[in-house]
């Protein structure tokens, strides 16, 4: 099949790599012409395990190339698959301009017959409005040819987003037409050979499938951070608890690890969008809006001063230049180098890299031993043997039940010294 996927960022471009690799010829296109000459010259813009071999691959197979020419990127497409941003608007609610200017590029460029899908995470009724871009813009140009919609949601995990693509655990497509429905099911046949993996169902049910289950995962997180928040208060360890509940099938264990919240790219802009869309159909989203709350509250606890240890470069782009040219942030490549001289460390990642440190080494260069496990990461016992003062979320620690009891003195005289996460 000729595939055509428009926009090149983390979902476009594993999906692009994703499809040729089994055998289509697929056209990336963006309107970003310097990302097109990187990506042709085989330079992955992504950090993502085993993209960079993929897009190798299939570059040399002649199975997979760029473009910011729509109407060379579109020439002979089967299937178009739109996979551009939907950033938050000012008021929380998804912004789709980029989704039907993508739209609008393709009417005025298409030259057959197509399936057009959008990938994006989009509110209901976006794919609707694809529609009449399209045929606005095809009736402009006095062309009749068949062209038919589609809602094609990704579920793609960061770190595992090759694997999840390869290996789905399901596969939506939203349809209201035969014609869609066979020719999506069809490209997605190769990803499904020990069993069936698609669920097909209506456009409007795919837009909202794939909101309900980040605002479910969501949920599952700030349910269970809140029941860290009690814990703590109760004296109880959450750990068993997360075990105990866990066991439950109808609950598992996945999203039930107590941390400082959801974050990244997806769970924050799409709680928000589904609050906005649920308050524009006037219903209240208690639920939602306790979840957004409640993550808010989680993350501010773990707000504090201090090093940074990490990719420079990305936090370059995210902290104001006051922040970091003014010494309220120091950045450092090494975790160790982090430690030196400080009060109290901040855990805040879930990086292989900080999973086994040397305890011995972290202890000697430290004011305090102190940590903060944002991710629920060590061992308490071991931590506490090793003379560790150890905050968890909802764990129990004997030695930071003593500091707490005789007024948190290791922390009141950290105060203001510095902490490394």
């Amino acid at each position: 099949m000729k595939i055509a996927v428009i926009g090149t960022g983390y979902v476009g471009l594993v999906t692009a790599a994703c499809l040729a690799d089994v055998g289509n010829r697929v056209v990336g296109i963006d309107i970003d012409a310097d990302r097109i000459a990187r990506l042709n010259a085989g330079e992955c813009p992504i950090h993502e395990p085993g993209l960079p071999q993929l897009l190798a691959d299939n570059l040399q197979a002649g199975r997979l190339s760029f473009t910011s020419d729509y109407a060379e990127g579109l020439d002979g497409a089967e299937i178009v698959l739109i996979a551009v941003g939907t950033p938050a608007d000012e008021d929380g609610s998804a912004d789709v301009k980029h989704v039907l200017a993508a739209a609008r590029l393709i009417g005025r460029h298409l030259s057959g017959p197509a399936v057009i899908a959008t990938k994006s995470t989009v509110p209901v009724g976006t794919t609707e409005r694809v529609r009449a871009v399209l045929a606005e813009e095809l009736a402009a140009r006095g062309l009749k040819i068949p062209v038919w919609v589609a809602s094609n949601p990704e579920f793609l995990k960061e770190g595992a987003a090759v694997q999840d693509f390869m290996k789905p655990d399901r596969i939506v497509i939203g349809t209201d037409g035969e014609e869609a429905r066979q020719r999506l099911h069809a490209l997605y046949a190769p990803f499904q050979r020990n069993h069936e993996r698609i669920i097909h169902m209506g456009i409007r049910e795919a837009e909202m499938t794939k909101y309900a289950a980040n605002a479910m995962l969501a949920t599952k997180i700030s349910f269970i951070n809140e029941v860290a928040s009690l814990c703590e208060r109760l004296g109880v360890d959450v750990e068993a608890v997360r075990l105990g509940i866990g066991a439950d099938p109808r609950i598992g264990y996945h999203f039930i690890y107590p941390g400082l919240g959801f974050g990244g790219s997806c769970f924050p802009k799409d709680i928000r969008a589904l609050i906005s869309t649920a308050r524009e159909a006037n219903l209240t989203p208690a639920v939602l809006e306790a979840v957004a709350t409640r993550n808010a509250e989680q993350r501010a606890a773990f707000i504090a001063r201090g090093r940074i240890v990490g990719a420079r470069e990305t936090a370059a782009r995210i902290f104001p230049p006051s922040w970091l040219n003014g010494g309220a942030l120091q950045l450092v490549a090494d975790p160790y180098e982090a430690a030196e001289g400080v009060s109290a460390i901040v855990l805040a990642t879930e990086w292989r890299l900080y999973r086994a440190p040397d305890w011995g080494q972290l202890k000697a260069v430290m004011r305090h031993p102190i940590i903060f496990d944002g991710r629920n990461q060590y061992d308490p016992a071991l931590l506490d043997e090793l003379g560790f003062a150890y905050f968890g979320i909802g764990r129990r620690n004997r030695l930071a039940i003593r500091v707490r009891s005789e007024g948190l003195a290791a922390c009141e005289a950290a105060e203001g010294e510095g902490m490394a996460s």
